[in-house]
């Protein structure tokens, strides 16, 4: 398991991976995409792929080994409860060519939780505390059933705010790299009022990101947002200066009805 570490010119990625067929049969809604990725992009890490695999172990083997190959890291959410279809671990395991089997710290911190509630330690509840040979323990103090890390590989609970809570677990040890730097201005035009102005804003200042968001405002008029980004100041500074001077040629121009 990697400690943490910063740079202020380094790029770390990661991909996120979401199991279960009850969020591809539209049963669930998630709720966990989101929050990841505002999550990574406030530490510095940058979500550049997110899939969604039903509960099938040949297509999370599959996604797993794509998505781990491709990025720094690759969170993954469902799939490591006590049921029958629970099957991320075992699929974790076979990606990578190691054995599991039941983790006795996991078995110790399950049980203890299980005799302050009351309840009874079973063979469902076992099936949570198996990990990977070679994976360490991600906490949780909400449930105590853990998720696992094991090298790049971050697995987590599906249930959105035991999710958060091992995320919060392991976020103090993740690389992180330089943040990326957002402005976001309101263009007070139509999305294809700007489109082509906009397009050639971009292609002068590469190595800037910038996208157009059309949205309803107060009056229930069509209007956008332009978002800016860069992790460089200057760049970003430069980049947001001629989006502006562009949005008042545009408006100046729409105003003389031209």
């Amino acid at each position: 398991m990697a400690g943490a570490a910063h740079s202020n010119s380094e790029v770390v990625t990661a991909g996120l991976l979401v199991i279960g067929d009850e969020i591809l049969s539209g049963r669930t809604k998630d709720k966990n995409i989101g929050y990841i990725a505002e999550y990574l992009a406030a530490i510095g890490i940058d979500l550049k792929e997110v899939r969604v695999v039903a509960d099938d172990e040949p297509e999370i083997i599959a996604a797993l080994n794509a998505l781990r190959a491709r990025y720094s890291y690759v969170f993954t959410t469902g799939g490591i409860g006590p049921t029958h279809d629970d099957i991320t671990a075992d699929a974790v395991a076979k990606a990578f060519g190691v054995p599991i089997d039941y983790d006795p710290q996991a078995v110790e911190i399950l049980r203890a939780r299980l005799a302050r509630s009351g309840a009874a330690m079973n063979e469902a509840r076992m099936r949570m505390t198996r990990l990977p040979a070679g994976a360490e323990l991600v906490l949780n103090k909400i449930s105590a059933a853990p998720g696992f890390w094991i090298d790049n590989v971050i697995v987590m609970a599906g249930v959105p705010h035991v999710m958060q809570v091992m995320l919060d677990f392991v976020a103090p040890k993740l690389k992180t790299g330089a943040k990326m730097l957002s402005e976001s201005i309101r263009a007070d035009c139509r999305e294809g009022d700007i489109g082509t102005e906009l397009g050639d804003v971009a292609r002068a200042h590469p190595g800037v990101l910038i996208g157009s968001y059309p949205f309803l405002d107060d009056k229930r008029c069509p209007n956008t947002d332009v978002v800016v980004r860069s992790r460089d100041p200057h760049k970003l500074a430069a980049a947001k200066a001629a989006v502006e001077a562009m949005l008042d040629r545009v408006k100046a121009r729409l105003a003389a009805g031209r």
